[in-house]
């Protein structure tokens, strides 16, 4: 009996001071942060300027958001890779599908587009 509380307490004591808890250091293979990007197109798949992303923390609901270039594209960076995420885009009164990030999606680098429902735009007009 003397012997095996004294094999439980070393196994304790040694798992107490291994390098990773005695340091309070993450998985190193654990990204710290991810990036979302994308890009707000209509049905024609031409980039919308000026249409507005948002994007929601599910856990805290702060809402981010980022007007798109002439280009259509957007970038949120430094988002934490255990929190979920909604993100949808509005441009002229209407709006996209609502798209979700989820914390498990491992990628350090997730491409959502977007889609919105708009008319094409005349030949010579934007």
């Amino acid at each position: 009996m003397t012997r095996t509380c004294l094999i439980s307490a070393v196994m304790l004591v040694a798992l107490w001071f291994t390098p990773q808890a005695a340091t309070g250091q993450k998985d190193k293979n654990t990204p710290q942060s991810r990036t979302l990007l994308g890009i707000v197109t209509n049905n024609g798949e031409q980039p919308l300027e000026k249409a507005i992303v948002y994007l929601k923390n599910t856990r805290s609901l702060v809402v981010q958001t980022f007007i798109t270039g002439a280009d259509g594209k957007f970038r949120f960076n430094s988002l934490s890779p255990t929190t979920d995420y909604e993100v949808f885009a509005q441009y002229s009164g209407k709006k996209s599908n609502t798209r979700a990030l989820s914390a498990f999606d491992t990628r350090t680098e997730a491409y959502m587009p977007l889609k919105i429902d708009v008319p094409l735009p005349e030949p010579g007009k934007k």
